[in-house]
């Protein structure tokens, strides 16, 4: 293990920072343009296979920009969407296993874990809570 994390940190301490914003625009424009989250089993050498770079500089960069690792990040994403299609009048219809599908989770299950493990409540207990409102809730105020 202490291998392992030795590669880790030589590799997030010896990428320059313009490569660094170079590959994190790029994680973004596959995350934000293309939605590659919503596929269920998109993975960091999937991405590194698609930008060109080596998937310990995705790591490196994922853990340096956004404090986490690739698996935390795809899932952000997806609790977002899936944030905004449970409080949003025009997906009001869907069901839940509907949502965490289009979303990018592979199963329900999952779905519920992760959602609420980052939002503090089920999805349906969000459904429940902020669908009564006039608005959609602050997605960023919720996720910690």
């Amino acid at each position: 293990m202490e291998g392992k994390k030795a590669k880790c940190i030589t590799y997030t301490t010896s990428l320059s920072t313009p490569l660094v914003e170079t590959i994190y625009e790029k994680i973004m424009l596959k995350f934000i343009v293309e939605k590659k989250y919503r596929e269920p089993a998109y993975t960091a050498q999937m991405m590194a296979d698609e930008i060109g770079y080596n998937v310990r500089y995705i790591s490196a960069v994922v853990r340096l920009r956004y404090r986490g690792n690739f698996s935390q990040l795809i899932n952000d994403f997806r609790i977002r969407e899936a944030m905004y299609m449970i409080t949003d009048k025009h997906f009001a219809s869907m069901k839940m296993e509907d949502i965490a599908t289009a979303t990018g989770f592979s199963n329900r299950q999952g779905f519920y874990t992760v959602f609420s493990r980052k939002c503090g409540m089920t999805p349906t207990d969000y459904r429940q809570r902020f669908s009564m409102q006039d608005g959609r809730a602050d997605i960023i105020d919720i996720m910690k």
